[in-house]
C-alpha cells in the first residue's frame, strides 16, 4: 500500500521536472533556432533531469539504473534494435519503390556534408533517447511496477502519440501509427529490460527515412542528396509529414512487433524493475 500512496507524488514530481527543465531550456532552444534541434536537445536533457531525481530522491539510486547499464547484453539489445528499426523503415520506403509507386532521384543540396551528417544523427540519437528515457524511464518503471504491464504501456503509448501531435502537418493516421510505436517500444522494455533496445529500434527507424530524403514525423533533415518522389497519393505517402502517417507504416509496424517477439533479445536484471512482480516476457 504504500506504494500506492508514493505514486502520484513520485509520478507527479517526474513530470514536473521534466516540464519545468523543457520552460528553462526555452532560451538556449530559442538560440538554437532548428525546430528539431530544439526539441531533440531540450528533450534529451530534461528527461536526463526528471530521471535523475526520481532516482536519487525515490530510490536513492544511481540513473544508470534506469536501464541505461553499458555491457554485452546491453550492446546485442542496442544493435538487435538499430536493425530492426532500420529494417522496417526500409521497408516502409523500399516497397513502394520496388512496386513503381515512388520513385528515388538525386538532388542538389548544399547542406549534403560530413558534417552536416554528423551533426543530424547525433540530433537524431539525442531525441530517441530522450524520447525513450522520459516515455519508459523512471515514471513508466514506477507505474509499471504498481499497474503492471499492459495498463500501463498501452496508456503511456498512446501519451507518446498525443505528444507528437502538434508536429507539423500531423494526422490522425500519423498519430494512431505513433501510438503504435509508444506501445511497441515499451513492449520491447520489457522484453529486455533496458532502455538499449527501445532506443535502439526508435534511432534507427529516424535515421534510416531522412538518408532516402524523407520526412521524419514533419521535420525535414535534407542531409543527402535523395529525394523520393511519390505517385501514390498521400495514404500511402503520409504527404508532408512523412511516411509515418501511411498505410505503409500500420502494416510494417506488425512485422516489427514480430521481431521485437522473435529477436534473440538478452533480459537484463534492473533493480527498478526487479521489485516488481512482472514477469519476464
Amino acid at each position: 500500500m504504500d506504494r500506492f500512496k508514493k505514486l502520484p507524488l513520485s509520478v507527479l514530481m517526474y513530470v514536473l521536472v521534466w516540464v519545468v527543465c523543457l520552460k528553462a531550456l526555452a532560451p538556449i532552444v530559442a538560440w538554437i533556432g532548428n525546430s528539431f534541434a530544439a526539441l531533440a536537445v531540450s528533450g534529451f536533457l530534461a528527461a536526463l533531469a526528471c530521471n535523475a531525481c526520481g532516482m536519487v530522491l525515490y530510490r536513492k539510486r544511481r540513473l544508470l539504473e534506469i536501464g541505461l547499464q553499458w555491457n554485452a547484453a546491453s550492446a546485442k539489445n542496442a544493435a538487435l534494435g538499430v536493425a530492426g528499426g532500420a529494417g522496417s523503415a526500409s521497408l516502409v520506403i523500399g516497397i513502394p519503390l520496388l512496386a513503381g509507386a515512388a520513385s528515388l532521384r538525386s538532388i542538389a543540396n548544399e547542406d549534403a556534408t560530413w558534417a552536416t551528417a554528423v551533426f543530424v544523427i547525433a540530433l537524431l540519437a539525442l531525441g530517441a533517447a530522450g524520447e525513450e528515457m522520459f516515455f519508459r524511464g523512471y515514471g513508466f518503471q514506477v507505474l509499471l511496477r504498481s499497474f503492471g504491464p499492459w495498463a500501463t504501456v498501452v496508456p503511456v503509448g498512446i501519451i507518446f502519440a498525443m505528444m507528437h501531435a502538434a508536429n507539423p502537418a500531423s494526422t490522425p493516421l500519423a498519430l494512431a501509427n505513433t501510438a503504435g510505436f509508444g506501445i511497441l517500444f515499451g513492449y520491447a522494455f520489457l522484453r529486455s529490460g533496458d532502455l538499449w533496445l527501445p532506443i535502439g529500434l526508435h534511432f534507427g527507424w529516424n535515421l534510416t527515412l531522412p538518408i532516402f530524403g524523407v520526412n521524419i514525423s514533419g521535420f525535414t533533415m535534407g542531409f543527402t542528396n535523395y529525394a523520393v518522389d511519390w505517385i501514390a497519393g498521400p495514404l500511402w505517402s503520409g504527404g508532408d509529414y512523412g511516411v509515418e502517417a501511411s498505410v505503409l507504416t500500420s502494416a510494417v509496424l506488425f512485422l516489427l512487433a514480430a521481431f521485437v517477439m522473435r529477436a534473440p533479445v538478452r533480459r537484463q536484471k534492473i533493480e527498478l524493475l526487479e521489485e516488481t512482480r512482472v514477469e519476464e516476457i
